[in-house]
């Protein structure tokens, strides 16, 4: 399901947010690194330092009372247990490059609640600058996902595929479902490694960093057939101190848009506002 967001909520969320932007002259954006191999405990140290930083609690209180739901004053939010690694579905993997794992890691993510209930997710990434925070994210689809992962298959490796927002957990030659977007994609009882590389050959193998697809500056990935064409932008709008963008879940992902190019610094956060879904959860 494809949830629509349009241009206007963004720019009326920022000014509710954080008020008029300033006539300014645009920082320069900390440059993409590559994000670690896998996220050790010093790497996950580090992303809870970002995220509990002063600036980033005060971001975060603002973030969380731009409805009104909960007062500046009154928001208090606090990180709440370890940074978690948050992997992605690898172009490598859809390549075929020999050796290449299924996902990889794409930053890690510390879970923000504010006093009267409300969740996020802190988006963090290593830049050029060190590790920051690039991003803030309603809910905890990141933290819930990562516990069915590790029920459904002790020692698997969570991921998820962007482009149609399915969660699934990978081990031991198999690929399992964690909610109902994967189960459409491999059916409940999950498919082999081999036929999910198939699968994902044919729906992204042409639309690589690199290829024609992207060349055309159209490498937003692979839309279900059916969805809504003027739904969603396909990147996240070029972002400034003070700007929040509004974007749905389930919207398509480049392949390029990974955490190391939203990284933005702690105190120019963009807000990807994700609509939460109702219904079953595998």
């Amino acid at each position: 399901m494809t949830l629509r967001a349009s241009a206007a909520a963004a720019v009326l969320a920022a000014t509710a947010l954080l008020g008029p932007a300033p006539q300014a002259v645009a920082a320069p954006v900390p440059q993409p690194v590559p994000q670690p191999e896998a996220a050790t405990a010093e790497h996950r140290a580090a992303a809870g330092r970002a995220a509990g930083a002063p600036d980033t609690l005060a971001t975060l209180a603002r973030f969380f009372a731009r409805e009104g739901k909960v007062s500046l004053t009154a928001a208090q939010p606090r990180i709440e247990g370890e940074a978690v690694p948050v992997n992605h579905l690898s172009p490598d993997f859809v390549a075929g490059r020999p050796g290449a794992s299924v996902a990889r890691l794409e930053f890690l993510a510390s879970q923000a609640v504010s006093s009267d209930g409300q969740q996020a997710a802190l988006w963090t990434a290593r830049t050029e600058n060190g590790w920051q925070v690039v991003n803030i994210a309603t809910g905890d689809d990141e933290f819930r996902y990562a516990r069915l992962g590790a029920a459904k298959l002790p020692g698997g490796t969570v991921f998820r595929e962007p482009q149609i927002d399915a969660w699934y957990v990978a081990g031991g030659g198999r690929v399992l479902p964690l909610d109902e977007d994967g189960v459409r994609a491999v059916g409940g009882g999950g498919t082999t490694l081999g036929a999910y590389r198939a699968r994902v050959a044919e729906a992204y193998g042409d639309k690589l960093p690199g290829s024609p697809y992207a060349g055309r500056g159209a490498a937003g990935g692979y839309a279900e057939s059916g969805a809504d064409a003027d739904a969603v932008p396909d990147a996240v709008p070029d972002a400034v101190p003070g700007a929040v963008s509004a974007v749905s879940e389930g919207a398509q992902v480049p392949w390029t848009a990974g955490a190391g190019v939203l990284a933005l610094g702690a105190l120019a956060v963009a807000a990807l506002r994700r609509s939460r879904r109702v219904g079953a959860r595998a």
